[in-house]
């Protein structure tokens, strides 16, 4: 039994690219005693561990699980007791999909101080570095982000309720369920409504896929995406085109 006071501490480490992590969180990492890190952190981001602790790969790899989430929790218990400070090192932001506020609740009922340090989601940070803006006036005021598998494998009934909306709409996990995603805005009549897929946004090995929702599913078999990767759709999308053409009208300027 350690003589620390055991304690979890939930940090997000960003979207992928290690400059977007906060620097409240290297400083939490320089701290901990144990770290169980996820499959989508950047493993670059490890190197600001403290050099003395103990670390732990909790991930999925290739529909592989190194620990399901009930032994996570019982590891983050046993740890904190035996060690200390564990720092649960997690993708995006800890409390978007990322099961964080369930491992603080474990935490917590079992006498563990916990804390969480926010994380820049992916779906925020993936859509803008293609300079597609969730919100932009007169195209979209307000946007739904949407797990599209929930915990029973299947399409979460928000997309149906989004999909009759004018705000965008941002996907998480859908790439498995994008035929049944493209057949709802069908319904509503969105077909030329504008969509994006981003994989591994953020990243040396970014792929994006631009279409409508007539067309993203061909796009997507031609570039082979696939997860992980975020699927945006809304007018917003066209704002990436927009930037892009002005660009290219001013370096011609130039050369002229």
């Amino acid at each position: 039994m350690s003589l620390k006071t055991p304690k979890l501490t939930v940090v997000g480490a960003g979207p992928g690219d290690i400059d977007l992590i906060t620097v409240k969180a290297i400083k939490v990492l320089k701290t901990a005693d144990v770290v169980l890190y996820d499959a989508l952190v950047n493993e670059e981001l490890l190197a600001y561990i403290n050099p003395e602790a103990e670390q732990i790969f909790v991930g999925k790899r290739r529909g592989c699980y190194k620990y399901q989430q009930e032994q996570i929790n019982e590891l983050i218990v046993e740890r904190a007791k035996s060690s200390g400070h564990v720092v649960r090192l997690k993708g995006g932001d800890p409390f978007i999909f990322g099961r964080g506020a369930e491992e603080m609740e474990y935490a917590a009922n079992l006498g563990l101080e916990v804390a969480v340090v926010p994380g820049i989601s992916s779906s925020l940070a993936v859509a803008a570095y293609q300079n597609i803006p969730l919100t932009k006036r007169g195209s979209a005021e307000s946007f739904w982000v949407i797990t599209g598998t929930t915990k029973d494998h299947k399409i979460s009934n928000d997309i149906e309720l989004a999909a009759k909306s004018n705000a965008t709409i941002v996907v998480l996990m859908g790439m498995s369920k994008l035929p049944q995603i493209v057949k709802l805005f069908q319904a509503e009549g969105k077909n030329n409504l504008p969509v994006a897929i981003i994989q591994r946004g953020t990243t040396s090995r970014e792929k994006l896929g631009i279409g409508t929702v007539d067309t993203i599913e061909k796009i997507v078999a031609d570039n082979e995406l696939k997860n992980p990767a975020i699927i945006v759709l809304g007018e917003v999308v066209k704002h990436r085109q927009v930037i892009l053409d002005i660009q290219e009208q001013y370096a011609n300027e130039l050369k002229g």
